[in-house]
């Protein structure tokens, strides 16, 4: 993966994660789109990032490793302009609305 990229995924970010799904004997790309909440391990080879999102009023978590060949690719979709927390494991009890507002994300 891009380094560039890897700078950008930071707590607050808004991104979406393609990834490979193998169903069968058959390979797709599935896409999982959501905020980043915590980032750990920084860029060394046990690293990663944790997205969450709201499905169908039910909130969902993937943590997915930085280095992992199932990750096709990746997309900032926006960036926070301010976060004073390194883990934003807060947003869980707040509804996405006011996650919104708390992280003032930008495109």
């Amino acid at each position: 993966m891009e380094a560039n990229i890897l700078e950008q995924i930071k707590p607050g970010a808004k991104i979406r994660v393609w990834e490979r799904i193998k169903e069968g004997g058959k390979e797709r790309q599935g896409r999982f789109e959501g905020i980043v909440i915590a980032r750990k391990h920084g860029t060394e080879a046990g690293g990663t990032f944790t997205v969450r999102t709201v499905l169908q009023e039910v909130g969902v978590e993937k943590v997915f490793p930085l280095n992992s060949p199932n990750i096709a690719k990746i997309e900032i979709v926006s960036v926070s302009k301010k976060v004073r927390r390194s883990k934003l494991y807060f947003l869980r009890d707040l509804s996405s609305k006011k996650s919104r507002e708390k992280l003032q994300l930008t495109a």
